[in-house]
């Protein structure tokens, strides 16, 4: 798969669109505090409009397009989803987890106010997510906003990230097959990629088909997503990445690099990429920027 400059202009262009209008959705959800909370909302600010790529509201946004879901529910969902995203960041770089000092090449939020204020934040942005999916302003059906908030809890808990942190926790030092390690990245990094592909379909109540399509894509681009992860983690530095680099060799983890070498893990990053784009047939060109978005995955740099 070549993408071509002016197609992926295109996706660079739709990319920081979503990324503008989720960041003024988040500071519309995350209000200025005053009295003995304030710090705590401070915080979930500083986490939340820190920056990032928007990739995960992108997909949210992208996928209910399909549909013809109009922006405001789409928004919504997209900005869910960023909730339980930045949420899972917060406490990953606390010391019990990957111990990080940098997110997005600023101070990680433990750091810049304190641990205990930063379990509160991640606790409180990953509950506010299931509060926005909630509401009626989601969607007018309840049975939407209730699908909505079942597959995100999935994807979230013990069956999803929750469940990938432990394994990921559990096998530093310790060595992991191929299976092993890919399973542990479906559940931590996989399962809310899938929940942000398969929102659209759910908003725009779509068929089995498209859903299961979605599904399918969302597979295997979030696989080679972490592919390039584990690469960037491996070749990059810390002043591109803004964050940590050479985290995952340093504390012994099994990795699809460590499994396979740089070269084998970039060609099955690109197979995973070209089986995901095939898995879009259904939507024709109305998924092209879902399909640039797998070219993303596997040539960014951050």
């Amino acid at each position: 798969m070549v993408a071509s400059s002016a197609k992926m202009k295109a996706f660079e262009a739709a990319l920081a669109t979503v990324a503008e209008d989720v960041a003024k959705m988040l500071d519309r959800l995350l209000p200025r505090v005053e009295g003995p909370e304030g710090r705590l909302a401070d915080a979930m600010r500083y986490a939340a409009l820190g920056g990032g790529k928007r990739f995960r509201p992108f997909l949210v946004c992208q996928s209910a397009s399909l549909f013809g879901v109009a922006a405001e529910p789409a928004l919504r969902a997209a900005a869910a989803a960023e909730c339980v995203h930045i949420y899972s960041l917060v406490h990953d770089d606390l010391p019990a987890m990957d111990n990080d000092d940098l997110r997005h090449g600023a101070p990680s939020t433990h750091r810049q106010y304190d641990e205990a204020t930063a379990i509160l934040a991640g606790d409180a942005l990953l509950t506010l997510a299931f509060d926005i999916l909630a509401g009626p302003e989601t969607h007018e059906r309840a049975r939407v906003r209730i699908e909505l908030v079942r597959r995100l809890a999935r994807a979230a808990g013990a069956h999803g990230m929750v469940g990938g942190q432990m394994i990921d926790l559990a096998s530093e030092g310790r060595s992991l097959d191929m299976g092993g390690i890919t399973r542990l990245q479906q559940l931590k990094t996989g399962a809310l990629i899938a929940f942000c592909c398969e929102a659209g379909a759910v908003l725009g109540r779509a068929s089995a088909e498209a859903d299961h399509a979605l599904h399918a894509y969302a597979h295997d681009m979030g696989l080679a997503y972490q592919i390039t992860d584990d690469l960037l983690d491996a070749e990059g530095d810390a002043g591109t990445l803004g964050k940590s680099a050479g985290k995952d060799a340093a504390a012994g983890k099994a990795t699809f690099v460590s499994i396979l070498g740089a070269e084998r893990a970039r060609a099955q990053a690109r197979m995973l990429a070209d089986q995901a784009i095939q898995h879009l047939d259904l939507f024709d060109e109305r998924a092209d920027l879902l399909r640039q978005a797998a070219h993303f995955v596997i040539t960014r740099r951050n």
